[in-house]
């Protein structure tokens, strides 16, 4: 092969290279597309779950520091009663 057949030839194989590295790339960005997607879709689930366990407990504390729970509580385990009028004092400033 000459010096000027292989000056012929130069452009075109790097023009080649160009092709096969611009495909593999291709595919390279396509696949972490795809990874990157599942990851979304893993964590919106995890996100949506994570929200109905937040309100489920919302609604749990709500009803744990209900004032009549919270009163009868009071009266039937601790066996503590409301005081007398009389013996109940208001301090102000």
């Amino acid at each position: 092969m000459t010096q000027a057949s292989r000056q012929r030839y130069w452009p075109e194989l790097a023009l080649a290279l160009i092709v096969v590295m611009s495909a593999i790339a291709a595919v390279y960005a396509k696949h972490e597309t795809r990874k990157l997607f599942i990851e979304l879709q893993t964590l919106t689930a995890d996100r949506d779950r994570l929200e109905v366990d937040w309100g489920r407990l919302l609604i749990e504390q709500s009803t744990w520091s209900n004032h009549a729970r919270v009163e009868r509580l009071a009266r039937e385990e601790m066996g503590m009663i409301e005081p007398a009028a009389g013996r109940t004092r208001v301090f102000t400033k």
